[in-house]
């Protein structure tokens, strides 16, 4: 008798673990929308990304800078390749660095990839600080937790 109550309590146990895994996780949303902070940029579409300290470490964002360069005997101006971002309308974009912690996404226009570096026919000014690394990361916040 004792062994049959034994699999009574397992079979329940084992009934509740479905109902268990339903409960609601701890909510996370509250502490990303305080690491990132989304600002609209006024008389424009586009949108200020704040990070703290704490989210960029995290992050491990990285920067690099849009130069101008020789190629094939031409000045072209050019970025890591790995600062561009696609959206889901086929626009290239990159995240520039407005100030410490600070970034706005600019519109590309990309002629050519060469190697590591894009080959820009339009885009910001040579000198300009972009993401190299957390650029996706930066998209994500914007678009989750941009205000209407």
């Amino acid at each position: 008798m004792k062994s049959s109550a034994r699999w009574k309590v397992v079979g329940l146990c084992v009934a509740w673990l479905p109902l268990a895994a339903c409960a609601k996780p701890p909510v996370e949303e509250e502490v990303e929308s305080k690491a990132v902070k989304v600002e609209h940029i006024e008389g424009s579409e586009l949108s200020r990304v704040i990070v703290t300290e704490e989210a960029a470490t995290r992050l491990d964002l990285q920067t690099g800078a849009i130069r101008t360069v020789s190629l094939r005997g031409v000045q072209r101006k050019v970025m890591p390749y790995a600062s561009i971002l696609y959206d889901t309308e086929g626009h290239a974009w990159a995240y520039t660095v407005m100030e410490p912690l600070t970034f706005v996404r600019a519109p590309v226009t990309v002629d050519y990839i060469d190697g590591d570096l894009a080959v820009l026919s339009d885009g910001p000014p040579a000198g300009t600080k972009v993401v190299t690394v957390g650029a996706q990361e930066l998209y994500g916040s914007e678009e989750e937790f941009e205000e209407e």
